[in-house]
């Protein structure tokens, strides 16, 4: 038996599933379903068992994914613990939604790090699920989760059941972010309906675990136009809006520094009333590094110049 066994029967309880569990842990199913059989035959127990709901551990599997459960919870706070404490190296990891109040308190993060000392940084953007995954089995030490707040039970839900502990750090509705050159932004007020003959452009991979892929488009995304341009990566998006006159898209609020730098400006739109909640997500033994409180302390101060933006 070894640790990856352990990441084995660990992910498969989780997904009730082997062909799930096997292209979560980019595997073969048939090697996947060879390990765990190598496994009990090693423990002398069977651990999973196939019901007409799917796979379900047995008495003596639930007791042996127990002590998985805590073996792996140690041995990750021993790699934190010496890797932070390693005084050559940095390292922070963060898996979050697309933010750019965030992103700017990230740059900001970078220039207070001390660069003579090696560094070791994780920043991933990503939907919500992802977040929680990587936060919960992927080595990510934080997470930001975004979810609209009527879907604030069910998310939280999620987090208790991982053993993740979470703490709100921002709520706000979206706002319209498009080119200083627009006609849109020329308008003295903005409403749905104003929007219908522009371009949006959205990031194509919301996702929310209770509903189908469909039904989460339709609760994302705003179905105002029939112009839609999908993007998966935030590296384009502020040239295209500056260089698309006829383009818009929907934003958590952003900095005006760097809406300055791309020409860009943000407004609100009078019949839009969903409210997001961003919160800051960890595992419940999680110590914050010294690396991590720096970061905190630069997205408190973003936040805080979000607070005093005037918008029309």
């Amino acid at each position: 038996m070894n640790l990856s066994h352990l990441k084995y029967v660990l992910e498969v309880d989780k997904t009730r599933s082997i062909s799930k569990a096997a292209a979560n842990l980019f595997m073969g199913q048939p090697n996947l379903s060879r390990a765990i059989k190598d496994l009990e035959d090693t423990l002398g127990i069977v651990i999973f068992k196939r019901t007409s709901k799917g796979i379900e551990p047995t008495a003596q599997g639930e007791e042996f994914l127990n002590y998985a459960r805590k073996i792996m919870s140690d041995v990750e706070q021993v790699e934190a613990k010496y890797i932070n404490e390693n005084p050559d190296k940095q390292v922070f990891s963060i898996s979050l939604p697309r933010a750019s109040y965030v992103a700017y308190a990230f740059n900001n993060f970078i220039n207070r790090i001390d660069k003579t000392k090696s560094i070791d940084f994780n920043y991933k953007e990503t939907n919500a699920m992802r977040v929680i995954k990587n936060v919960e089995q992927d080595g990510f030490n934080l997470g930001i989760l975004r979810y609209q707040a009527k879907f604030e039970d069910y998310f939280l839900g999620i987090l208790k059941e991982k053993g993740l502990l979470s703490k709100e750090i921002f709520s706000f509705s979206y706002l319209i972010l498009t080119s200083k050159d627009s006609e849109l932004y020329k308008k003295e007020r903005i409403s749905l309906k104003d929007l219908r003959n522009y371009i949006e452009i959205l990031h194509g991979d919301p996702y929310v675990p209770s509903l189908s892929v469909t039904e989460a488009k339709k609760a994302e995304f705003s179905g105002i136009t029939d112009k839609n341009i999908y993007i998966y990566e935030r590296g384009s998006q502020f040239e295209m809006l500056d260089n698309v006159k006829e383009a818009y898209m929907w934003i958590s609020p952003i900095p005006e520094n760097m809406l300055l730098k791309f020409n860009l400006a943000q407004r609100k739109c009078v019949e839009y009333d969903k409210t997001y909640i961003d919160v800051l997500i960890y595992k419940k033994n999680y110590n914050f590094s010294d690396i991590d409180k720096i970061f905190l302390e630069e997205l408190r101060k973003s936040i805080k110049e979000l607070d005093k933006i005037s918008l029309k």
